[in-house]
């Protein structure tokens, strides 16, 4: 492969993974078909570009056109290549589970709460929250006045000090 070919070929591949990991998948998809097309597909950087193209497949919704590449990629020459593909392969074939709606958590969107500065919202039928008041403090604290602390020892510590010396010097004589 020439040097001009290969340079497009990674700039194409590198755009189709930062699209991909910013969430622009059909601009990966896209980036990603034009490496695929100028790559060797049986070689090293061919799988990687394909593999990444599988992904986006699947991320931008065209599970089909996922699990077929993936299909074929799992006769690709290159072993890690091709156990990369059966695992994946095997993902995408996985039936779809539904899961009830009851069993969903939803988050609700605080971006009206912040805007109306609201003291409460509804989260569901059963769940709410409320804004806890924030005191306002007009003046600074003052400072303790240290002869109204109690500052009586009450003996609490050296009667622990004694216990912890006895079972101490209890275990050492034992042994």
């Amino acid at each position: 492969m020439s040097s001009e070919k290969l340079e497009i070929v990674q700039t194409e591949y590198q755009a189709g993974r930062v699209a991909f990991e910013s969430g622009l998948y059909a601009q990966a998809v896209k980036s990603l078909e034009t490496a695929t097309g100028l790559v060797d597909r049986n070689s090293r950087l061919g799988g990687e570009v394909q593999m990444w193209l599988v992904t986006a497949y699947e991320a931008s919704g065209d599970t089909e056109r996922a699990i077929g590449l993936c299909g074929q990629l799992t006769r690709h020459p290159r072993q890690e290549t091709r156990q990369q593909a059966k695992r994946l392969l095997f993902i995408l074939e996985a039936p779809k589970l539904t899961i009830p709606p009851e069993w969903m958590v939803k988050i609700p969107d605080l971006t009206a709460l912040e805007e109306n500065e609201s003291s409460s919202f509804q989260v569901g039928p059963n769940v709410s929250f409320v804004k806890p008041a924030i005191p306002k403090q007009n003046a600074i604290d003052e400072p303790v006045d240290l002869t109204q602390v109690n500052t009586q020892d009450n003996r609490f510590i050296w009667v622990a000090l004694i216990a912890i010396f006895l079972i101490l010097g209890g275990l050492f004589i034992s042994y």
